[in-house]
C-alpha cells in the first residue's frame, strides 16, 4: 500500500502540473488562478470555476472515425455489410447514428494497393482484391457509393484516403495482379467521379447527382517504415496530388501527411497547396517495462493497470501533440490538424480486452478533453479504429454472424461527450488536481465534461462561473461500481449514463471516482 500511495501521490503531482501549466496557457492576465486552486483543494467542496469568455470556435468536423477493410485480421466492412439484404446491416447503422460522428474516413494502409475504379460499377462485376497488409481478400462490394450512401445515413461527412503511390512502397507496382500502386491522375480522377455533376460513368451508376466528397487526405502513414517516401520526396508528390486534384474540384478540402516532424517542412513548401496537417495518435503505449497493460496481468492488478494509464496522456500524447503546434506556429502557419487515426496501442495486437472494460473509460475520456482544449488548432480527431468484429481497439464491434452492434468504452465516451458540447470552447481557470474538465458554451448552457482520475475517492465539487448565476442543470454520469464491467454481445450497454439533477442555483455535485461525467448548466449574466 505504500507504494501504491506513492505512485498515487506522483500522479496527482504531475495531474497539478498539467493544469498549472494549462491554467497560465489560458489566463497569463490572472495571477490569482493559483490561490484558487490551493483553496479549493484544502477545502470539503473542491471547487471548479470557469471563465465563460469564449475562447475559439470548435470544428463541426471535430469528432471523426476511421475505417479500413482489413481482410482476415478483422473482418470490419465486411461484418458492417448484410447480403441478406445487401444493405448495410440495420444494427450497425443504428449504432453509428449513437455514436454520432462528424466525419468517417475510408482507406488507412488499404489506401496503398486501393484501386477505386474497383469498387464502382454493378456489384456482381466487381472484382475481388488481395488484402496484402491484413491478409486474405476483400469483395470491394461496398465501395465508393455505398460507403457515402453510409455516411448520408449517420449524418456524417465522407472523407477518402487516396492510392498516393503506395505511399511510396514500390513493390506495390509489381504486385502478382499486376500494378497496384496510384499516381495522381487516378486520384483526380476520382474526384471528378464523386463532384462532377454531370460526370457520365457516375450517372451511368445510378447517381445523377454529385456525390459531394469534400475531403480527401492525400496518402496515409507516409512516413511510417522503411520503404516509404523521404519527406522531401513525400512533399514533392503531394503538391503535386493536390494539384491535379483540386483542378477537378476547386472547393475540396486536402490533408497532407504531417507526422514524424514533417509539418513544418510540410506547411512550409506546399502550404498554398494543402488545407489540413494530418498525424497518427498512435504512440499511446505504456511507460513501464514491467507494463501489466500488455498482457492479462492488468486483471489481478486493476489498481496498477489504472496508474500506468494515467501516466500516458501527458508523457506521450500531449508531448506529441505540443510537438506539431509548435512546428506549425514555426513557420506561421494556420493549418489546422487532423487526428486521422490513434488509440491506446496495447498487446496482443489491437486485441488487448481491457479496452472493452471500463478500467480504460477515463483513458479515453482524458484523450478527447486533450484534443478538446487543443480545439483551436486540433479540428478532427479520433481515438479509436472504427468498427470490426474482433479488435478491441474498435469503437462499435459486430456480433457475429449478424446479432448485434454495440460501444466499446472508447465510443461510449466520445458519444456521451460529442452529444453534449457547446459551440465555442471556455477556460476552467480553477480546478481539483483529480479531475480533468473541458469546458464549451452554447450561448447561456455551459457543458462540462469531467474525468475523475482518482481511483478511490469520490469527490465533493462546487462550479463557479464568472459574472454568472447558474440555473437548473443535470449531470449524466457513467461511473460502473465494477472497474471490470465490459461491453459485450451478452452485456452491449454497461455504460449508459445516469441522469441527476443539479438544483437552480445549488451547483454543487458528487463526482464518483473512475468516472466520466457531462455537466450541462443553465447560467445567466449577472447585472
Amino acid at each position: 500500500m505504500d507504494r501504491r500511495r506513492f505512485l498515487r501521490s506522483g500522479a496527482s503531482l504531475a495531474a497539478t502540473a498539467l493544469a498549472e501549466s494549462s491554467s497560465r496557457a489560458e489566463h497569463p492576465e490572472s495571477p490569482e488562478w493559483a490561490d484558487d486552486l490551493v483553496a479549493a483543494a484544502g477545502s470539503a467542496i473542491r471547487v471548479v470555476r470557469i471563465d465563460p469568455a469564449p475562447r475559439f470556435d470548435f470544428s463541426p468536423l471535430f469528432y471523426m472515425q476511421f475505417m479500413e477493410p482489413l481482410g482476415t485480421t478483422d473482418a470490419s466492412v465486411e461484418a458492417a455489410w448484410d447480403y441478406w439484404r445487401d444493405d448495410w446491416r440495420e444494427d450497425f447503422v443504428t449504432a453509428t447514428r449513437m455514436l454520432a460522428p462528424d466525419v468517417i474516413r475510408y482507406g488507412g494502409l488499404l489506401s496503398r494497393y486501393y484501386k477505386w475504379r474497383e469498387g464502382i460499377g454493378p456489384p456482381d462485376r466487381r472484382p475481388w482484391m488481395r488484402n496484402y497488409v491484413w491478409g486474405g481478400k476483400e469483395t470491394n462490394r461496398v465501395g465508393t457509393h455505398e460507403f457515402v450512401e453510409l455516411c448520408r445515413r449517420v449524418g456524417a461527412q465522407p472523407m477518402y484516403c487516396v492510392n498516393f503511390l503506395s505511399d511510396g512502397e514500390s513493390a506495390y507496382a509489381r504486385a502478382p495482379e499486376g500494378n497496384r500502386s496510384g499516381n495522381a491522375d487516378e486520384a483526380a480522377e476520382w474526384v471528378s467521379y464523386c463532384n462532377d455533376p454531370d460526370h457520365p460513368l457516375r450517372r451511368a451508376n445510378g447517381a445523377p447527382e454529385p456525390l459531394n466528397v469534400r475531403l480527401w487526405q492525400i496518402g496515409n502513414e507516409t512516413s511510417y517504415g522503411g520503404d516509404t517516401f523521404p519527406r522531401d520526396e513525400a512533399i514533392g508528390q503531394t503538391i503535386q496530388f493536390a494539384r491535379a486534384m483540386r483542378a477537378r474540384d476547386p472547393s475540396i478540402q486536402l490533408i497532407g501527411w504531417g507526422d514524424d516532424g514533417w509539418a513544418g517542412e510540410l506547411v512550409r513548401r506546399a502550404g498554398q497547396d494543402i488545407d489540413w496537417v494530418a498525424v497518427h495518435m498512435m504512440q499511446q503505449r505504456p511507460l513501464r517495462r514491467d507494463t501489466v497493460l500488455d498482457s492479462l496481468a492488468y486483471q489481478r492488478q486493476p489498481e496498477r493497470a489504472w496508474e500506468e494509464l494515467m501516466e500516458i496522456l501527458p508523457a506521450r500524447v500531449e508531448r506529441k501533440l505540443l510537438a506539431v503546434e509548435a512546428q506549425l506556429a514555426a513557420q506561421g502557419a494556420e493549418h489546422p490538424i487532423a487526428v486521422t487515426e490513434g488509440h491506446l496501442s496495447l498487446a496482443p495486437h489491437n486485441a488487448n480486452p481491457i479496452l472493452t472494460e471500463w478500467l480504460t473509460g477515463v483513458y479515453h475520456a482524458r484523450v478527447m478533453n486533450l484534443y478538446h482544449r487543443h480545439g483551436a488548432r486540433v479540428r478532427m480527431c479520433t481515438g479509436a479504429d472504427f468498427n470490426g468484429m474482433r479488435w478491441t481497439t474498435n469503437a462499435v464491434m459486430h456480433e457475429m454472424p449478424r446479432g448485434r452492434s454495440y460501444l466499446l468504452p472508447v465510443a461510449a465516451v466520445t458519444a456521451l461527450f460529442k452529444r453534449h458540447q457547446g459551440r465555442q470552447a471556455v477556460a476552467v481557470s480553477a480546478a481539483p488536481a483529480e479531475l480533468d474538465i473541458a469546458a464549451s458554451r452554447t450561448g447561456d448552457i455551459l457543458y462540462l465534461h469531467v474525468a475523475n482520475t482518482d481511483y478511490m475517492r469520490s469527490l465533493e465539487v462546487e462550479l463557479q462561473v464568472k459574472g454568472m448565476t447558474l440555473r437548473a442543470g443535470r449531470v449524466l454520469e457513467m461511473a460502473p461500481d465494477d472497474m471490470r464491467a465490459s461491453a459485450t454481445a451478452v452485456t452491449p450497454e454497461p455504460f449508459v449514463p445516469q441522469e441527476h439533477a443539479l438544483a437552480a442555483g445549488d451547483a454543487r455535485w458528487r463526482v464518483p471516482p473512475r468516472s466520466v461525467s457531462v455537466v450541462v448548466v443553465e447560467m445567466h449574466e449577472v447585472r
